[in-house]
């Protein structure tokens, strides 16, 4: 596994991928902060891609990703995970909303714990899920970084018109 870091506005955070392939996003805090293993190389060449459209998004020059993804998970998990990739920038919705989109209107609660174990934030973007009140919830990087995407996403939506 290669390892890179990539500074933005929220902080440093540690990007991981193999064979093309992003895998991991850590944040600098919150429970998905994340340390390279003893096993990883330090390696920016095959991070490089995803390292320029996280920059572009964080510049707010970039609005969707295009890299390769290596998901991992159940199969319930990866389809909570690719149901995440369709909510459009700048937009939110609920848990319960995902769950109605992958055929499960009652496992909210476990959407709700395969969004909590997103490994590639903002990339598939579980911080665009809120609750069904319009509260902010749980975020890996600490709802802090959960409301910064959001204001970040929400000030360059009009450049989408």
């Amino acid at each position: 596994m290669y390892y890179c870091y990539l500074d933005t506005p929220i902080g440093e955070l540690l990007l991981a991928g193999e064979e093309g392939a992003l895998s991991m996003i850590g944040f600098p805090k919150g429970s998905m902060r994340r340390e390279p293993e003893a096993d990883w190389i330090f390696n920016e060449k095959p991070l490089a891609i995803a390292c320029t459209q996280l920059s572009e998004y964080f510049a707010g020059r970039r609005k969707a990703f295009d890299l390769s993804l290596k998901l991992n998970g159940t199969e319930f998990q990866v389809s909570v995970l690719e149901a995440l990739q369709d909510i459009p920038y700048g937009q939110t919705t609920s848990y319960g909303e995902i769950a109605k989109r992958i055929g499960r209107p009652k496992a909210v609660r476990a959407v709700g714990a395969a969004n909590g174990r997103n490994p590639i934030p903002i990339v598939i973007p579980c911080h665009r899920v809120i609750g069904s009140t319009g509260d902010l919830t749980g975020f890996g990087g600490g709802l802090d970084t959960k409301e910064a995407l959001l204001r970040l996403e929400a000030e360059h939506t009009q450049d989408l018109l």
